[in-house]
């Protein structure tokens, strides 16, 4: 691998999805060399959007590909986001108990 190659993410791991990249995000290497078997990888979405993250990645969760498509990475990023949602929903309570009895 080398700066600016076309990578997908094939590793659904905590280190990666805590900076809300996930399996199948696509992105491009920023530096020409790796650090300890990793490489900065930067994941970014369409347009003028702020980039999802630029995380060190380890070469083997990644994967060579002869294109990136950004909006691949937006429509995933949307997948979690409304799983998150639905659990705070679920998980959301009252500003107040004052008309709750005791």
């Amino acid at each position: 691998m080398k700066m600016m190659d076309c990578v997908e993410l094939i590793a659904e791991k905590d280190k990666y999805t805590k900076h809300g990249v996930h399996l199948g995000m696509q992105g491009w290497i920023c530096l020409d060399d790796n650090s300890n078997g990793t490489w900065l990888v930067n994941f970014p979405q369409c347009g003028e959007k702020e980039d999802i993250a630029e995380i060190s990645v380890k070469e083997e969760d990644l994967k060579l590909i002869p294109q990136m498509n950004a909006s691949v990475n937006e429509k995933i990023k949307a997948q979690f986001e409304n799983n998150n949602d639905s659990e705070k929903e679920y998980y959301d309570f009252p500003d107040s108990l004052d008309g709750y009895l005791i």
